[in-house]
């Protein structure tokens, strides 16, 4: 089986050919320090066709440009998911439904999502990326909107838009991390993706504080919900006039870690070449487990802080006003807990498998597999001191659940740069699509609907908020297994990564032709690049 086709070089061809860069001298352009601002690079002509138009204006902020946008729709996107959560106990009351009905509105956005996921990256890998989020975003705008609109008799359809809402996420969420690594290579991109990633903690914080405070505010939780919407109307105008799509490769192409072009090679082969992938299907793994957690904390956490309030006042709810209040506190945790976490787990993977500072003495190439690991590793004593002291000591479990948070936040940046550094470009749509489906739908999108399951289980016909406390903290024992199994797989992930990686190399490096190289006399040569080795695609 081939796993990796290159493409042919033909004279004429319009597929982007690498050319080997003329030998340095001391004072060539080529022997300077990479810079966006250098004459050389804002003129340097392009040698191939590319999908995206190299225009003066967007050489040297168009990098800058896609970035920022992707961010704000990342956010909106994780916004959108937990203003639900913000307003839960108002649309638990208006439509009448369980804890575990509740939590199946989150399953079921999922299970759109998840179904959706492989199908996004097929079309990711395959055909214009803008277009395709130009059609998810205009689709999950409209789906937002309409579930705000459903009677109090008709929950069936309530699921059914927030489930819609789904497939315009995740044509998003798939494709996105792909466009930023075609535009970045090494640390920079570690950084870019970091900033990416800022946008899930800071999201799902935002969804809390403004979904709860829309609703105190206007009396209707519907309003909370369309916040989002008419942002994301705003963001449909950003991505049609402002995004640009880069070419597939082309900063690794650039930087001469591929010798020739690549193309797509059959969905089946790519599926069969995952599969044989150990660190990819081990780390996908491991961060399903850490999603279940997280996922169900933030869902489930909010809630039951409200009902330990209760207990302790002996009375069956809270004030409007107190919900809020606790909403607004865990949503800011979650901001600055998660935006820190992910700078942390940034920021050590990276001085770790450089050997910088501290880790002089222990570089290593599984330093993103064990930030992971060491991450959710944290997280199982922290998880489990918050949750045991939320009705007597809520002072300490805050900030329990602060440490739980940064550190379950490590692997957000680091995991896909872990997946970006063992898959090759034109499967990484695909990659993504699939760790995606497989970490929602054994993460969270199963994760609130079981918890509540066992929630009710446990609880049977005691509807005190007593009840319903003490139901919902025993049922978070589930999140702490799924912890352990966590490190245990991330452990697996970074014992296979030396393998996977030069597997990787390997491929990027491969020339097209044995017999075109022998015919040209000479081997290509990477170029020159940051001294921390990053590289941004220059249009």
């Amino acid at each position: 089986m081939v796993r990796n086709k290159v493409a042919p070089m033909e004279e004429g061809s319009k597929l982007q050919q690498f050319q080997p860069p003329p030998p340095y001298s001391v004072d060539s352009p080529e022997n300077r320090p990479y810079s966006l601002d250098s004459p050389e690079n804002r003129a340097a002509p392009s040698n191939s066709q590319s999908t995206t138009a190299s225009t003066p204006e967007f050489q040297g902020c168009w990098t800058i440009v896609v970035v920022s946008i992707l961010f704000i729709i990342n956010l909106l996107n994780y916004m959108d998911r937990y203003t639900i959560a913000g307003v839960l106990d108002d649309v638990q009351k208006y439509y009448n439904i369980s804890d575990a009905w509740a939590g199946l509105i989150q399953t079921t956005f999922m299970v759109f999502f998840i179904i959706f996921s492989p199908i996004c990256g097929f079309l990711g890998d395959r055909y214009n990326r803008k277009w395709i989020f130009v059609v998810g975003i205009a689709i999950w705008v409209s789906a937002v909107f309409a579930s705000t609109f459903i009677p109090s008799d008709k929950f069936w359809l309530f699921l059914l838009f927030r489930g819609i809402v789904g497939i315009g996420e995740a044509s998003y969420a798939i494709i996105s991390p792909t466009v930023i690594a075609d535009m970045f290579t090494g640390v920079l991109r570690s950084r870019m993706l970091m900033v990416f990633y800022f946008a899930i903690p800071f999201g799902c914080g935002l969804g809390f504080v403004v979904g709860s405070a829309v609703d105190s505010w206007t009396g209707q939780w519907q309003w909370g919900v369309r916040v989002t919407g008419v942002l994301g109307i705003i963001c449909l105008g950003l991505i049609i006039f402002f995004v640009r799509e880069p070419e597939r490769g082309k900063a690794e192409r650039e930087k001469g870690e591929i010798a020739a072009s690549t193309e797509a090679t059959s969905y089946w082969d790519d599926i069969k070449d995952l599969l044989s992938n150990a660190t990819y299907v081990t780390s996908s793994l491991g961060y399903t487990a850490t999603v279940f957690m997280v996922g169900t904390l933030a869902w489930w956490a909010p809630i039951t802080i409200q009902y330990a309030e209760a207990s302790r006042k002996n009375v069956t709810d809270i004030s409007k006003s107190e919900k809020a209040q606790i909403n607004l506190v865990f949503g800011a945790i979650t901001c600055v807990g998660g935006v820190l976490g992910v700078a942390m787990g940034t920021v050590i993977s990276n001085m770790w498998s450089r050997g910088v500072g501290p880790f002089k003495c222990i570089q290593t190439v599984r330093a993103d597999a064990l930030v992971c690991a060491i991450g959710a590793a944290i997280c199982i004593p922290t998880l489990i001191l918050a949750i045991q002291n939320i009705e007597n000591n809520m002072g300490f479990a805050w900030v329990m659940l602060f440490i739980c948070i940064v550190a379950s936040s490590f692997n957000w940046a680091t995991n896909v740069d872990l997946l970006l550094s063992v898959v090759v470009p034109q499967r990484r749509s695909s990659a993504s699509s699939w760790q995606i489906l497989i970490s929602h739908m054994f993460g969270d999108a199963s994760g609130p609907y079981i918890l509540g399951l066992i929630s009710d289980a446990i609880r049977g016909d005691d509807n005190t908020s007593q009840g319903h406390y003490k139901s919902l903290v025993t049922s978070f024992w589930l999140c702490v297994g799924t912890l352990v199994l966590s490190v245990i797989l991330f452990g697996i992930s970074a014992v296979t990564i030396t393998r996977d990686k030069q597997r990787f190399n390997d491929i990027m490096l491969a020339q097209a032709r044995p017999d075109e190289s022998s015919s040209t006399g000479s081997v290509p040569e990477p170029t020159k690049t940051d001294d921390d080795g990053s590289h941004v695609q220059h249009m």
